[in-house]
């Protein structure tokens, strides 16, 4: 087994691959059919994609094309965060097994708990409309799990409250310095998966000077010390890249960071 390889388990038994391969501003075509396929080759079984990346189509040709068996492909999509309709949920769904030519997902998430372009807006009649289309959708066994993304605890218990299935995975920004604690908690106590998006912060850890005196101890790279900090928190992180020696780096985790240097990276704090 390899971190690639080793899985966490979700609340309803679903085995998903700790690292997935994030696809978040990768252009449909072919930057992402050949950074997919490139991930997979490397040995990635999970791929995160959403309907507004607008990459679907070339990340699931990516998919089909690996040679790999269907089931060993852990599959991501997301509905976009404008649709607070049921029907519209899951219409946006069938759009979404559609352009994929996939008969089922692996895991649907709500993309966020209001519209990009109305951050905080209050939504929780829209958002337990959708949650009762995903919770038919996993009924239905054309998602094998079902979550949310970007959900706070407030967002999260406005949600729960009314509905009957537990959201599978919380998938938020996570990475050293900003670890969302409470969310992160309040998930992990009710058996909810965190996954960490942006676990490099976009790129803004590459140069902090206290995770490349950790990454020398190490022996490894700052990115893949970030990586590896989610995994030993339990969160699964989703890197994303194009080029394809960092896809590889970006995989070789196998390795442990000390309890001292976890406590030096704990400490740190960034807006």
């Amino acid at each position: 087994m390899s971190t690639l390889t080793d899985t966490f388990t979700l609340s309803n038994g679903v085995e998903i691959p700790q690292v997935g391969f994030g696809t978040w501003q990768i252009p449909d075509g072919d930057a992402a059919y050949d950074a997919t396929a490139t991930a997979l080759t490397t040995g990635y079984r999970h791929v995160d994609s959403a309907r507004a990346y607008g990459n679907e189509a070339s990340v699931a040709r990516a998919v089909r094309d690996s040679g790999l068996a269907r089931e060993d492909v852990f599959v991501t999509t997301k509905l976009p965060a404008e649709i607070k309709d049921h029907d519209e949920a899951l219409a946006s769904f069938e759009a979404s097994l559609a352009d994929l030519q996939l008969d089922h997902v692996d895991l649907y998430l709500v993309h966020a708990p209001w519209p990009w372009s109305e951050m905080g807006k209050d939504c929780r009649e829209g958002n337990i409309a959708v949650w009762t289309a995903l919770e038919e959708i996993h009924a239905s066994g054309r998602a094998r799990s079902i979550g949310v993304s970007n959900f706070s605890v407030a967002d999260l218990e406005s949600l729960t409250a009314a509905t009957s299935v537990l959201p599978h995975v919380n998938q938020i920004r996570w990475f050293i310095g900003n670890t969302q604690d409470e969310t992160t908690a309040w998930c992990k106590e009710r058996g909810i998966l965190v996954e960490g998006y942006s676990p490099l912060a976009t790129g803004g850890l590459v140069d902090d000077e206290a995770i490349a005196a950790v990454a020398a101890n190490c022996g490894r790279t700052v990115a893949q010390v970030c990586l590896k900090y989610l995994l030993q928190k339990d969160v699964l992180p989703l890197p994303k890249s194009t080029t394809p020696s960092r896809i590889a780096e970006n995989a070789d985790l196998d390795f442990e960071i000390s309890a001292a240097d976890l406590t030096v990276l704990d400490a740190l704090h960034r807006d």
